[in-house]
């Protein structure tokens, strides 16, 4: 008979509506329910609060009640001390706590925990997966700095993180794209992330509804496509894009006005309905500068919606074959983008077409084949 096996999750928190979050819940429940893992999630902050997306009961989930979060309101140097003085606390905590419940293998989503994660001595093999891509990760942007001094920092930051991560049993990545980015590596994996869900019905691409979501902030590159909108509804005023999300709405507002679209072009909050936005819609654009796995892309794609994607590091390449379940754009090409989304408008048997290959092409990142995939990287690390 094999033995349980036995892991531990380590994560800031798992208490907010974010994809990382909706993954590691949604992986963990099901290795509880069909692989009959014992899972341990380790989170440093927000004591107190429940879980946004429901935990199996069978998971354990300990608080360490360090609380990172609380620091961010001191200046900067006193927040670097108190930072110095939590992470410390953080390792003695994590480590006492791993060593009495002693883990087969400890999986860290490399937040905080990745410069101290190979030194503890609970007997664990240790791997780490990137919810991130290279080019952003570990990357040191303070403003308050001078340019050369955040390049300088970054460069040493990214020296330090390959020194940790080559001492892992298995580096995970979402996309080859990225593992490509990853050189001198010999332990990298690539498993991308499950769908949240799969309709029973697709959308039925005949409403002249455009649609786009995400949190309204520099890297979603929202500003880019609704330039490229200007172009689109010069020549197809009938149709209408609108941009689901969060965030600071005023600059993108006074950016549609300026542009005198306000007629067709619609800012819209976040919702828990997301799907039915699909339902309503017959084009998906994502024009991020980057992503580490863009999920929407593959939320919409289950709905049969055809995506039309900036190739942004990364994910779209890994996720769409340009003209047969959607198209792909030049990163930052606005007026390609335009183009390829009245490409889409105008031809509509191309658009069901795509439609129907991106709903049948988007099962292989099901959560089934997708927990395979994990689990047959742990029993490649230790028996069981």
């Amino acid at each position: 008979m094999k033995k349980k096996l036995k892991l531990a999750y380590i994560v800031p928190g798992i208490f907010y509506p974010s994809g990382m979050e909706r993954v590691l819940t949604a992986k963990v429940n099901y290795f509880v329910h069909y692989f009959d893992y014992e899972i341990h999630i380790f989170v440093t902050d927000g004591k107190g609060l429940e879980p946004y997306y429901p935990l199996d009961e069978r998971i354990h989930l300990h608080h360490l009640d360090i609380n990172f979060d609380g620091i961010f309101r001191f200046s900067l140097f006193k927040r670097l001390r108190l930072y110095i003085k939590k992470q410390r606390l953080f390792k003695k905590r994590l480590e006492a706590q791993l060593t009495a419940l002693r883990p087969d293998i400890t999986v860290s989503l490399l937040r905080r925990d990745v410069n101290f994660l190979n030194d503890l001595k609970d007997g664990s093999l240790k791997v780490g997966e990137l919810h991130f891509n290279k080019l952003v990760y570990r990357q040191f942007t303070d403003r308050r700095f001078p340019v050369f001094v955040q390049k300088a920092i970054s460069s040493v930051w990214q020296m330090q993180l390959l020194k940790n991560l080559r001492k892992l049993a298995a580096f995970v990545v979402l996309t080859h794209e990225d593992a490509g980015y990853w050189q001198g590596l010999d332990n990298i994996s690539v498993i991308p992330n499950p769908l949240s869900f799969y309709p029973v019905q697709a959308a039925a691409l005949e409403n002249k509804q455009v649609i786009a979501v995400g949190r309204m902030t520099y890297q979603k590159g929202f500003d880019m496509l609704i330039e490229a909108w200007k172009t689109v509804s010069s020549k197809h005023p009938d149709w209408i894009l609108k941009i689901y999300g969060g965030g600071e709405k005023e600059a993108y507002q006074l950016q549609i006005d300026r542009l005198g679209i306000g007629a067709t072009c619609f800012l819209e909050d976040g919702t828990d309905t997301i799907g039915e936005k699909y339902y309503e819609s017959s084009i998906f654009v994502l024009s991020s500068r980057y992503e580490g796995f863009p999920m929407v892309l593959g939320e919409t794609m289950a709905y049969g919606v055809p995506p039309v994607s900036f190739t942004c590091p990364c994910g779209p390449r890994d996720i769409i074959v340009h003209k047969r379940n959607g198209l792909l754009v030049e990163n930052g090409h606005i007026p390609q983008l335009a183009d390829h989304i009245c490409y889409l408008i105008e031809n509509e048997t191309e658009r069901k077409i795509m439609g129907q290959n991106a709903r049948n092409d988007v099962q292989k990142f099901d959560i089934a084949p997708i927990a395979l995939q994990w689990r047959t990287l742990f029993e490649s690390l230790k028996p069981i």
